[in-house]
């Protein structure tokens, strides 16, 4: 499984059948009914799930008629108790930090489901809380529960996209929902380009939905820093000691060095320009661009431009 946040479409999927073996970790057997009843899904579902465990490794008998059950098998290596220690502890701190952000609460339901009690308070060897909400909650989260419905009944999403390289109209066949950098974004195979693209869910605007497609193979994302955040400019830049706080913040201990005279030179990879030139103005003054040449005389010449624009 990649290494970036679960794929909405079948995480409810992955948390049921953790809940379900839970279920049969910690009481001798359960009905499917009770199952059913207990994950408001279908009996069917249930059955199916049933037997994903069992193509997973995991033994688990069924037994019609009166006094049977779903249990699972005599003989079976395994801890009953696997679930209910620290690794159900980090089961839940996921569920905590989706929650943060679907504006639903189906996962503080499924934890109660889970873990009963567990939803409103904190485990005493609970030591991880996550929150992936961000200043836009209101907004991403409705986006999320969009998206996530589209993913889940294979249905074309287009929107309005605003990107450094302009605006554009994209209709997409979703794949995944992905969080890395801080940020949301969608995986989808993009109409226009007829390939696939990363779009960050804070840049779309008129979402709608629309027909059916039949779900093409693709691979994960690559999220390395090399293939999403080429190197196109190496920048070098003398900042003043005071703002060391924000290097190590952004870049990491050890980003900088400081000079004879107490400053700190810093140098990093930029993807584009325009990245490179407002970072250095965010810092109001206290940072020089000393390399690359053209971007030096570039800012010279949008300092320039500030100044006759605001002179009284």
């Amino acid at each position: 499984m990649p290494s970036i946040c679960p794929v909405w479409g079948a995480v409810m999927k992955l948390d049921r059948l953790i809940a379900i073996l839970s279920v049969l970790l910690n009481q001798e057997q359960a009905t499917a009914p009770e199952l059913a009843r207990r994950f408001e899904v279908s009996r069917r579902t249930i059955n199916r799930d049933i037997e994903a465990l069992n193509r997973a490794g995991i033994p688990i008998a069924t037994q019609q008629g009166s006094g049977g059950g779903i249990r699972i098998m005599d003989g079976f290596r395994m801890d009953r108790t696997v679930l209910t220690s620290r690794e159900m502890q980090a089961i839940l701190s996921g569920l905590r930090s989706l929650d943060s952000v679907s504006g639903t609460g189906r996962y503080r339901r499924l934890m109660e489901k889970i873990s009963p009690g567990s939803s409103g308070i904190l485990p005493g060897d609970q030591h991880i809380l996550i929150d992936l909400a961000s200043w836009y909650k209101t907004a991403l989260a409705e986006k999320i529960e969009f998206l996530h419905g589209a993913i889940d009944q294979h249905r074309l999403v287009s929107f309005h996209y605003l990107s450094p390289r302009g605006e554009s109209d994209r209709i997409v066949e979703p794949a995944l929902l992905v969080f890395q950098w801080s940020s949301w974004y969608l995986w989808g195979w993009c109409r226009e380009k007829d390939a696939p693209r990363l779009f960050k869910l804070n840049r779309m605007e008129d979402l709608r939905v629309g027909e059916s497609f039949s779900p093409r193979p693709m691979e994960a994302p690559d999220l390395s820093d090399q293939r999403v955040f080429p190197e196109n400019y190496r920048v070098t830049a003398r900042v003043s000691p005071e703002c060391r706080w924000r290097l190590v913040e952004e870049y990491g201990t050890g980003c900088c060095e400081m000079t004879p005279e107490g400053e700190c030179l810093f140098s990093a990879g930029f993807t584009d320009r325009d990245q490179a030139l407002s970072w250095i103005l965010s810092f109001r003054g206290k940072a020089e661009l000393l390399e690359p040449a053209e971007l030096r005389e570039e800012m010279a010449r949008i300092g320039e431009k500030i100044m006759r624009a605001h002179r009284t």
